[in-house]
């Protein structure tokens, strides 16, 4: 069975998203790695070399969630959509409340964690990053 990564790029908020991340799931970077540290990494600009090339955090089980920083100088440019949510099934109702309070600080609810008719306790938000997120913690029968 193939694991679904979610991967999130930033323009040059790679290192401070991924930061709150860590301090709201726990865990440490699988890999943290900057252009300036890649092959040929000192040719790109100044002011990129600093930017992260790719980041990776285990989140749980069996997930990862991985970023990197868009590169300017390559033509990248970030467009932030509605068309991405992240879908966390926490394994309890605390759980789910902590991760919902803690990544929806500083960003928007658009849905308050509340029980709903399907039998789980669920809401969604945007984080500070604009980064939309599910939290679904079914209940057991």
């Amino acid at each position: 069975m193939a694991a679904l990564n979610p991967y999130l790029n930033f323009d040059g908020k790679t290192e401070e998203a991924f930061n709150f991340y860590k301090s709201v799931f726990g865990g440490e970077f699988d890999t943290f790695q900057r252009i300036k540290e890649i092959p040929g990494g000192d040719q790109y600009p100044p002011n990129e070399q600093n930017r992260v090339m790719h980041v990776s955090l285990p989140i749980g089980k069996s997930g990862t969630l991985m970023g990197s920083d868009t590169m300017p100088s390559m033509g990248h440019t970030l467009n932030q959509g509605n068309n991405v949510h992240l879908a966390i099934s926490p394994d309890s109702e605390e759980e789910a409340k902590r991760l919902f309070d803690g990544l929806s600080a500083g960003g928007k609810v658009v849905m308050p964690l509340e029980k709903t008719f399907w039998g789980a306790l669920f809401g969604m938000f945007s984080d500070k990053y604009g980064v939309l997120w599910m939290v679904n913690y079914t209940y057991q029968k």
